[in-house]
């Protein structure tokens, strides 16, 4: 069973939040949006990259937000893509979408309900969304469990893009553990607000579980 939203409501909610790659397609952020998806597109001509990461130094740069548009705009351009909240301490994706998160991606990986039951089809293109479903005590087991790799087997062969909201980098060791597992990594900075220093760190962190940080964002919004 897929779950689907209601068009009407759903077109509402997203124009309320600013989802400007489907709002506003025409607009100089969608445009950047497009560059970024090509950017990425290119870089991976030999082996193209399925499983993406959009995380930030620390909270509040805008990866969620970020990882939404990226998503849409690959979406737009005919791809099946599945868009992932891995944040399972303080998750958002179900809030942006104006969604109950009931079921999602710790329920499928702790066997309560199968993929196809958490899954909800947001009618953008061909982009589905999976929440991060109830809240675990041990969000970093979950991640690094078996049953996460078996699912990244599995999405792999559903979809052409996956990409996954995680948390900073500095802030849980999540996000290190998923990184080491996924294709690449998009990093997320705000101007002004993020400090040098932390890049550099959440960039070394990185490399030590041998993550392939494909580029950073910088969000220049107030």
């Amino acid at each position: 069973m897929v779950l689907k939203l209601n068009k009407k409501k759903a077109l509402k909610e997203m124009t309320k939040r600013h989802f400007v790659t489907y709002t506003n397609p025409g607009s100089e952020i969608a445009e950047q949006y497009r560059t970024i998806r090509t950017n990425i597109q290119f870089s991976s001509i030999d082996e193209k990259y399925k499983t993406m990461i959009i995380t930030s130094p620390s909270s509040s740069e805008g990866k969620t937000t970020a990882a939404i548009n990226l998503a849409i705009s690959i979406s737009q351009q005919g791809e099946r893509v599945l868009l992932i909240d891995a944040n399972l301490r303080k998750p958002k994706l179900h809030f942006s979408f104006n969604l109950k998160d009931y079921h999602g991606l710790t329920d499928v990986l702790i066997g309560r309900v199968g993929l196809e039951e958490a899954i909800f089809q947001t009618q953008i293109g061909k982009l589905d969304l999976l929440t991060s479903g109830i809240i675990p005590s041990n969000p970093t087991e979950i991640i690094g469990s078996e049953a996460m790799k078996f699912l990244l087997k599995d999405i792999k062969e559903e979809y052409d893009t996956v990409i996954f909201d995680s948390p900073p980098v500095l802030e849980t060791t999540d996000t290190k553990l998923l990184a080491g597992l996924c294709d690449g990594v998009v990093m997320v900075v705000k101007s002004g607000k993020t400090d040098r220093e932390k890049i550099v760190e959440a960039n070394r962190l990185l490399k030590l579980v041998r993550a392939k940080v494909l580029g950073v964002i910088l969000n220049e919004r107030s």
